[in-house]
């Protein structure tokens, strides 16, 4: 899958309450493990499966984020939901800080020297 975001995805682990409406009309609700996020929308892992195009509210103990379900795919262990944000939602982390966070662009800016491309070959290779 291409990743079309514009702004980076912070790795993230966190519980959060998720409800849609299914292709019947009903209400759905189910706790989401939470993968990444980012300004405009976030990964989900979910048990189930989630209709492309269903609104959904992703709720945290101090707020919620409304949304569109973009993509739902199913990998080894659940369903991996993407969502993009309705316009005017967007996530700040002053708001939401999910428990685990990670930055992969830190990882990037850690590597050590001898790991950089333009580091100069060892003989025989």
């Amino acid at each position: 899958m291409i990743d079309r975001r514009s702004e980076p995805r912070m790795l993230c682990a966190d519980l959060v309450d998720v409800r849609w409406k299914d292709q019947n009309g009903r209400t759905r609700r189910a706790v989401a493990n939470l993968e990444d996020i980012s300004l405009s929308g976030a990964c989900l892992q979910l048990e189930t499966k989630v209709p492309v195009g269903a609104p959904m509210r992703i709720s945290y103990d101090q707020g919620q984020f409304a949304g569109i379900v973009r993509y739902c795919m199913y990998k080894e262990i659940g369903y991996y939901i993407g969502v993009q944000f309705e316009p005017g939602t967007r996530w700040d982390a002053r708001e939401f800080r999910p428990m685990h966070l990670l930055d992969p662009r830190s990882l990037a800016r850690k590597a050590p020297e001898r790991l950089k491309p333009d580091y100069p070959r060892p003989r025989g290779q």
